[in-house]
């Protein structure tokens, strides 16, 4: 190999990887709720059961490449529940569950976020449910499609934690486990 092809090859390469490096590199700042899906399941009398909230509003800053500096939020609308039937939808609204004339809101807050490679995270905050406050910590994996950040999560809570279900739900007839799954899509600024 000539000198000048040396060169060539060590300029074309270093012109490559540096492009790349900017390609990765990614912000978001705002969440897409339209787009976005929050979810849980639970098992009940044996069976397992799905719902959704259809009213949220999320807030973003991350940077991919300063994730530690990272923030995000979430405020869920508790009375836009919606479990597969109105009487159920209505159920879970009274004090003995969510309590929504009280607290008509969830949120959470992050604290800090971990990178932990390869796209993904791990986000540690503050979740308030019935006007109580426990720390929970998110996986999270980032995909990124066409401009557009998915960030897909999922954690367990227990509803006792929170005084969810109390009285004579407070059994085991509903699981304490609720498995609550999330995709905030973001657009890439």
């Amino acid at each position: 190999m000539s000198l000048r092809s040396l060169i060539g090859t060590v300029l074309l390469s270093t012109a490559l990887f540096s492009h790349s490096g900017r390609l990765q590199a990614a912000e978001y700042t705002t969440v897409n709720s339209a787009a976005s899906t929050l979810s849980f399941t639970f098992n009940q009398m044996g069976s397992r059961v799905y719902g959704t909230f259809a009213r949220f509003v999320g807030t973003l800053d991350f940077d991919t490449a300063h994730p530690d500096t990272a923030h995000a939020a979430l405020t869920i609308e508790l009375n836009s529940i919606d479990v597969g039937g109105d009487d159920a939808n209505r159920q879970l609204q009274t004090p003995a569950w969510f309590d929504t004339a009280n607290y008509p809101v969830a949120t959470f807050e992050s604290r800090r976020v971990e990178d932990l490679g390869e796209q993904r995270y791990r986000i540690t905050g503050n979740l308030t449910l019935r006007g109580i406050t426990r720390e929970v910590s998110v996986p999270v994996l980032l995909k990124s499609e066409g401009g557009i950040g998915i960030f897909d999560g999922e954690l367990v809570v227990k509803r006792s934690a929170f005084s969810i279900g109390v009285g004579e739900w407070a059994d085991t007839v509903v699981s304490d486990d609720i498995e609550i799954r999330f995709r905030m899509v973001a657009p890439q600024h």
